[in-house]
């Protein structure tokens, strides 16, 4: 029952990639660095991915995108979208390597957590968003702070999402396996699902970009972007970190958390 559940599933993944795919190259006038957010997303979450497209980004008619994507929550909804798509691709590849080896689930989170860290700051955020900047190092420094806590909140969803299914599932350690890749599905829709409030009250203080648009929307947010004291910073990323440890810590009452071999 469950094998085709998940065969149902990633048919409709396939198609809501597909379209969505289409759609941006011929009707919704997106930048590019969104065209490649939004089909990475979709292929992770597939139909649901396809609702929040059709509701937060799909112009409804030629020339309306602008108008469309203004409201605050699809605005929030970009931002993620864009942090999102960097982390669990960069989480799921982690775990794709990391399947050939047999490490203890602990240590296989910390790996995934830097690699998705490392990949969302240096290649999806600045990299991809190096044209707002003046340079690159730049747009990595002025990047730290957003991706961090954004990611924090994306991994607290992710990382334990993986674990309990993995622990109560082993099959779902083989990248073979539908399993496998239906685990990567709940645990990026649970990261998702974390991740919007921080996100939603980053955009609205202007400190992370909201739905990109070609009409060069995204740079309105960032010159009206609210300047946070270092200490303020410092103290919402150490937030955020907290808040990560103590669903792994609640995470470990249920299932162990092993980080190094006996």
């Amino acid at each position: 029952m469950i094998e085709g559940a998940l065969i149902l599933w990633f048919v409709l993944t396939i198609l809501s990639t597909a379209y969505v795919l289409y759609d941006q190259l011929t009707n919704t006038p997106s930048m590019r660095i969104m065209t490649l957010a939004w089909v990475l997303v979709l292929l992770y979450t597939g139909p649901v991915g396809l609702f929040f497209y059709f509701t937060s980004c799909r112009q409804p008619m030629p020339g309306t995108h602008d108008e469309f994507i203004k409201p605050h929550w699809k605005q929030a909804l970009g931002s993620e979208i864009h942090c999102v798509a960097g982390d669990a691709t960069a989480i799921i590849l982690s775990a794709l390597v990391l399947s050939f080896y047999e490490l203890p689930n602990g240590l296989e989170s910390v790996i995934e957590y830097v690699v998705a860290y490392l990949f969302g700051l240096l290649i999806f955020q600045a990299l991809f968003m190096r044209g707002m900047f003046g340079s690159y190092a730049e747009a990595v420094v002025k990047s730290v702070f957003a991706e961090t806590v954004s990611m924090n909140f994306v991994m607290a969803g992710m990382l334990p999402t993986i674990m309990v299914i993995k622990h109560a599932a082993p099959a779902a350690s083989d990248p073979g396996g539908l399993l496998f890749w239906g685990t990567m599905s709940v645990a990026t829709l649970v990261g998702s699902l974390l991740a919007y409030p921080i996100n939603s009250w980053m955009v609205a203080r202007g400190i992370k970009h909201g739905m990109m648009s070609m009409s060069g929307e995204m740079h309105h947010h960032h010159q009206h972007a609210e300047r946070l004291s270092l200490g303020k910073q410092w103290t919402i990323v150490i937030a955020t970190f907290l808040f990560l440890f103590a669903i792994t810590w609640i995470t470990s009452l249920f299932i162990p958390i092993v980080f190094f071999s006996t």
